[in-house]
């Protein structure tokens, strides 16, 4: 039976889309009008502002309205994706984001915030389902598992099939969730999340609050998102649209550290690339810089048209630290440097010539085309480019002795060498060389492009490197960092969130927040998964599911690696004709014998797995995965919490020890 109020809510969400259509109208008209007359700059920024707007006002949102709030004073508002107003201006919808809309999250039995009652709307597109009533002043109401025999909303998303991109999460965010999302901006944010527990959703609309929040700063500073690979970024690329958000930047650490200048084409061995990634490189590149600088041993004579001059060359090595000491890029330096140097030689030659004074311009413009002169100032302040200084590290015993020297053991130096190509556009820089190049360019040319607040998620697999790659776009150190111990399988992973706070510059405001209530991957699966942690990562606390139940984890044990391979492929066919996605994670080498999948079927190596989910996964080979130690745990504890529905292990080699006991007998035959 459905409730009462169904068809007077569904002709409410009617008019709501109708206001919004108007909306978009009204501001496609004046965008037209301002393009007409957007000659001069005010009229063209003008321009850019109202097409924004233009693209957040898409009428084609579904659920524009997910929910109603009814306030005991009497007043009433429904809260939905977007604000909507009708042709007076009044609220047709208010933003989730709004103030008025924290009690549709926050709200309990205990304190209902001055609610009367919750109406959360379960809708498909623009149609309107069912209702779902929290009455606060009856307790029975609230937090009710159902109404009507429609499952409770939050509950009906979480069994709601994959579709390949993550959804936003805007109609059921969690309270301890809101609280994250509304966080202040002038905060350093780390939140610490299990499988399943919408750490990455809520890392994403925190960035759509913060824009809608302070709208006008970031929308000149920039937000920017970064994520661990491409595939995680297609999965996440519609969250922000679907929440009319548009300006962030969504990127990789990679992409976004190569620009144009750099191409990854080499590899480093996992011991070259945690090395890279140690904090104690940004002393290395430091000593590197700063021994380019190399005064001269002799006095320097230079001809001038007014005379000649004989700089002494402890005159010069004053200078050169005198600028150094004031702590500025090197080639800012460089350029004081040289300023300074050509002014020696003018006070020479006033103290010979007497009261004549020598024409400064005249005089510098003389100096420059001085060979010999810039030939000595070079090599006392050399021009210097990232490229150049992180080659030469990477490629020079001698070099990277001398800088490293009391830094880095020899072991450690030798695990960063490789053999030096010919020329630098042919440098084989690997993804490690990377953060050294940014820390290379920082010293040499100063800070990147800022931002005014960066989202950084998977955030316990960066460097040390990495991490201070990222805090020198945040000079504010408004970031929210989003990530799992438990899941830290990266060459120089974080192994305390301590630790990365203090690789972000030790901001004067952080904190940090646990999320540990897993909304995704059913209680069976996530239970299993949790027996690695005691060894995998001892000091996480296990994540709890709020989803009881659910179908138990399957394991075919087979012989061979050909069986295991070919069964893994058999049983994804089979689950990619229930499902609408299936993950199958197999290890790299035994990849190349899996025959052909079904397009529902996404086959991944292990670590691209992270931050994705499926309805149904299959993990090849758990052993191989695991490789004997708490890191390949970890990265097995990654693979096997990707299911939202159904699990299944295929194996031939003996299962991990914590893994065989929660396995039991294989639950499915092999074929």
């Amino acid at each position: 039976m459905s409730h009462p109020d169904l068809d007077a809510e569904q002709s409410y969400i009617d008019t709501a889309y109708d206001c919004l259509a108007a909306m978009r109208d009204r501001t496609a008209y004046t965008a037209e009008l301002e393009g007409m007359a957007a000659e001069a700059v005010d009229g063209m920024i003008a321009q850019a502002h109202l097409r924004h707007r233009l693209a957040s006002l898409d009428t084609d949102v579904a659920g524009l309205s997910f929910g109603r709030l009814d306030e005991e004073r009497g007043d009433t508002w429904y809260v939905g994706r977007r604000h909507v107003e009708d042709a007076r201006g009044d609220p047709v919808v208010v933003d989730w984001r709004a103030d008025v809309a924290i009690p549709f999250y926050r709200a309990t039995a205990v304190d209902a915030l001055g609610l009367s009652r919750r109406r959360r709307f379960m809708m498909t597109g623009r149609r309107l389902d069912d209702l779902f009533d929290e009455v606060f002043d009856d307790p029975d109401s609230v937090d009710a598992a159902h109404h009507g025999g429609i499952p409770d909303p939050l509950l009906a998303e979480l069994e709601r099939g994959r579709t390949g991109e993550m959804r936003d999460i805007v109609a059921t965010i969690a309270a301890e969730q809101d609280e994250v999302i509304r966080a202040p901006l002038d905060t350093c944010l780390v939140v610490q999340g299990g499988p399943g527990t919408g750490k990455t959703a809520v890392g994403l609309h925190r960035a759509a609050f913060l824009l809608y929040e302070h709208r006008r700063q970031l929308d000149v500073q920039g937000v920017l998102v970064i994520g661990p690979n491409p595939i995680f970024l297609r999965y996440i690329a519609q969250v922000l649209p679907s929440l009319g958000e548009t300006a962030a930047r969504q990127t990789t650490l990679d992409r976004l550290l190569a620009g144009t200048a750099y191409r990854v084409r080499g590899q480093d061995s996992e011991r070259g690339a945690a090395v890279k990634g140690d904090a104690r490189q940004a002393a290395v590149i430091a000593a590197a810089v700063a021994g380019a600088r190399r005064p001269p041993d002799e006095d320097v004579a230079v001809a001038t048209a007014w005379g000649g001059v004989r700089v002494a060359a402890p005159d010069l090595a004053d200078l050169v630290k005198e600028v150094a000491a004031r702590d500025v890029p090197h080639n800012v330096g460089r350029a004081a440097f040289r300023r300074q140097a050509d002014r020696l030689v003018r006070a020479a030659l006033v103290r010979r010539r007497g009261d004549e004074i020598v024409p400064a311009e005249e005089l510098a413009s003389d100096l420059r085309a001085n060979r010999e002169w810039s030939r000595a100032l070079d090599r006392a302040w050399p021009a210097l480019t990232a490229a150049n200084v992180v080659r030469r590290l990477v490629t020079n015993r001698a070099a990277l002795a001398t800088a490293a020297h009391g830094v880095l053991g020899r072991d450690e130096q030798a695990a960063m060498l490789r053999r030096p190509t010919s020329r630098v556009a042919d440098e084989p820089w690997t993804a490690a060389d990377l953060a050294l190049l940014d820390e290379a360019e920082a010293a040499i040319g100063g800070p990147p492009r800022s931002y005014g607040h960066i989202v950084v998620d998977e955030a316990q697999d960066l460097s040390a490197m990495g991490l201070r790659a990222l805090a020198r776009r945040s000079p504010d150190a408004s970031m929210t960092v989003l990530g799992d111990l438990a899941q830290a399988t990266a060459a120089g992973a974080q192994v305390s969130w301590d630790a990365a706070i203090t690789h972000l510059g030790a901001p004067p405001v952080a904190r940090r927040a646990d999320l540990d209530l897993g909304y995704r991957v059913p209680a069976s699966i996530m239970d299993m998964a949790n027996t690695l942690l005691a060894e995998a990562a001892p000091d996480v606390t296990p994540c709890r599911s709020v989803r009881a139940g659910g179908q138990e984890p399957e394991f075919v044990a087979v012989d061979g690696d050909a069986a295991v391979v070919a069964e893994a492929g058999r049983i994804a066919t089979g689950l990619a004709g229930v499902y609408g996605t299936v993950g199958l994670v197999i290890p790299p080498d035994l990849r190349p014998g899996l025959g052909t999948v079904p397009a529902e079927v996404t086959v991944l190596d292990p670590p691209d797995a992270k931050g994705l989910e499926f309805d149904a996964v299959v993990v090849v080979e758990p052993a191989a995965i695991a490789g004997g130690d708490a890191r390949g745990l970890r990265l097995l504890y990654v693979a096997l919490t990707r299911a939202v529905q159904e699990l299944v292990v295929v194996h031939s080699l003996p299962l991990p020890g914590a893994l065989a006991g929660a396995a039991g007998a294989p639950s499915r035959p092999a074929a």
